[in-house]
């Protein structure tokens, strides 16, 4: 079995708040773990995603350029996966199947990509095994 995972937008969103301090800690573990393993990966969309919310949405936004840093030592070295046909089909296989959102099942999909056993999401329900990946939420 693979020791691979996907971490999802959240996990990174956890690292910058304060106001939870068991999440943010268990967060930058995780972080800190794909980093230094090889293990852990993300995609274009989960890049993206942090860079909007952490630019405009944090109580207090990132900087651009403390943004271009955390690009560069943290999201660019854990994205592996990018866009194609067949991957959006997969999503959209992932949708009929699953009823989740477009979003995450392009997620799953995704995660099935990188061939990651474990996805790390808040969003999802823990414990659902949805072909060959168990989601796990990082925070219970």
């Amino acid at each position: 079995m693979s020791d691979k995972f996907f971490i999802d937008t959240n996990v990174f969103i956890c690292c910058f708040d304060d106001s939870q301090s068991d999440k943010k800690v268990r967060a930058l573990s995780i972080i800190a773990d794909a980093l230094q393993t090889g293990n852990g990966m993300i995609s274009w969309q989960v890049l993206q995603e942090f860079l909007n919310v952490s630019i405009r949405k944090f109580m207090i936004p990132l900087k651009p350029e403390d943004a271009k840093v955390y690009l560069l030592k943290v999201l660019h070295p854990l994205c592996h996966i990018f866009p194609d046909l067949d991957l959006y089909s997969s999503a959209l296989d992932i949708f009929e199947k699953t009823g989740y959102s477009f979003y995450d099942a392009l997620i799953v999909a995704r995660a099935l990509r990188g061939g990651c056993n474990i996805l790390y999401s808040e969003d999802l329900k823990t414990g659902h095994h949805l072909i060959g990946v168990k989601v796990v939420n990082p925070f219970i």
